[in-house]
């Protein structure tokens, strides 16, 4: 079973994801430019959105243990006000990751602070956090250089830890499921795959055995199957691609009432 990256590898990744992200804002012809990715948001706006949420989790992390976000960080965040000069905009961007990554090394993997997932999966933790930030800074990454008209594909790396961080951290739940009990399968075409199981007692995911070519499906067959490549999953999980986009086996329509479905964590 293939092992979760460790805290130092997310802490490089969310830098190198940054440096990236910073790379595409940095070349864009506008920040104004529509991001197609987020219709209703510009390229300025995702640049306030990932700055911003550098520096509002470097202070739940530092706050430590709590049972909500520190007032003054909520403040910090409704109040941000963001150069719009491009070369002082990316600056900006800069501190605002470096901030995070210096809190994060200082705090380790293992402190505990607030979060707005379920601990049922994800611990409420630095190495959590860290390991969702990872996720974040690529898919916004992917937003930039698509507005930028300069697309390019997550990579790798990011991707076989995403699909498992995203079923852990924004579907676990313990929220009732309000239909009959199903279970939804992702194939990734690199190898791994999973089981997300919703019922009266909730969600949660596992790693299961990939299906093989000569066994096919597992006689223990999900409700919904889809399948694509790691980096096509994480951009259907993130509503970045339609699931007409992947092969899917099975009901189709489970998987609009799981984009539909908002379980309190």
């Amino acid at each position: 079973m293939e092992k979760n990256l460790e805290f130092p590898d997310l802490l490089r990744l969310i830098d190198e994801r940054s440096t990236a992200f910073r790379a595409a804002v940095a070349a864009a012809p506008s920040l104004d430019a529509q991001v197609p990715t987020c219709p209703e948001w510009t390229l300025f706006d995702l640049v306030k959105h990932l700055g911003g949420g550098d520096r509002f989790w470097a202070a739940i992390v530092g706050a430590g243990p709590a049972d909500g976000p520190p007032a003054e960080a909520v403040a910090a965040r409704a109040a941000l006000e963001l150069p719009r000069e491009s070369e002082a905009l990316v600056a900006w961007l800069e501190e605002s990751t470096q901030l995070l990554l210096d809190v994060l090394r200082e705090a380790g993997p293992d402190a505990g602070c607030w979060a707005w997932w379920s601990a049922l999966q994800t611990p409420r933790t630095s190495g959590g956090v860290a390991r969702h930030r990872v996720q974040e800074s690529a898919v916004h990454t992917y937003d930039a250089l698509l507005a930028a008209g300069a697309p390019q594909p997550l990579p790798a790396e990011v991707t076989l830890d995403g699909v498992e961080e995203f079923l852990f951290t924004c579907v676990a739940s313990t929220s009732a499921w309000p239909h009959k009990p199903a279970t939804f399968d992702f194939h990734a075409a690199e190898g791994r795959s999973w089981r997300l199981t919703v019922d009266g007692d909730g969600a949660r995911s596992a790693r299961i055995p990939a299906p093989t070519a000569v066994a096919g499906e597992d006689s223990d067959a999900a409700g919904v199957s889809v399948h694509g490549t790691a980096g096509e999953l994480i951009l259907y999980l993130y509503d970045r691609i339609r699931a007409e986009s992947l092969r899917v086996d099975g009901d189709a329509g489970l998987l609009d009432l799981l984009r539909a479905w908002e379980p309190e964590n």
